[in-house]
């Protein structure tokens, strides 16, 4: 039996959530992290910060092809989690290689295991230039966080007029456009 691959990641909490981050991974402002697995070869998923936002996973597709071009802040495909449905922005620009064939087994391990098992495509180039590293993704968690609980303590209401709930906030900076 192999055991997975060590990865160094770095202990993360805020008010209720709390993860463990992959130290040498990029993460982007619409919270997806992309791994070099070889010279410009990124594996892409979806944080746990994003996963809890979601909710359970339900589905998830893609609009794009193995081979066909992709550009940072494409939509590739979707996400489909209880709580909510989010376009799936691509983060690497270059070629989709694939999707993640074990998905459609289990669509719940990009909540189980967001950072190995539930990863949601391959794609190879180059990621988008405001992707940053494990320190400043976290300085960003802290900022949203923050934000969210000020939205809770105000009794704030979403665009829609939904009261802010603790689980029910939609991803920051997911719907504002490509990452």
């Amino acid at each position: 039996m192999s055991q997975k691959p060590q990865i160094q990641k770095k202990f993360y909490k805020r008010s209720t959530f709390v993860t463990h981050l992959p130290i040498p991974f990029r993460y982007s402002p619409t919270h997806a992290w992309a791994q070099e697995i070889a010279p410009n070869h990124w594996r892409v998923g979806m944080t746990k910060f994003a996963t809890r936002m979601l909710g359970d996973m339900v589905d998830q597709g893609f609009d794009i092809s193995p081979h066909e071009k992709l550009h940072h802040g494409q939509i590739i495909g979707w996400l489909e989690g209880f709580k909510a449905i989010s376009d799936l922005y691509s983060i690497v620009q270059g070629t989709f290689l694939r999707g993640n064939p074990a998905l459609s087994k289990d669509i719940q391990a990009i909540s189980k295991d967001p950072y190995q098992e539930g990863w949601l495509y391959e794609a190879e180039g180059l990621p988008d230039p405001r992707t940053m590293d494990v320190d400043q993704y976290t300085s960003l968690l802290d900022t949203t966080i923050d934000k969210i609980l000020e939205q809770q303590q105000s009794g704030e209401t979403h665009p829609k007029g939904d009261r802010v709930a603790e689980q029910r906030v939609p991803l920051p900076a997911w719907h504002d456009g490509p990452c």
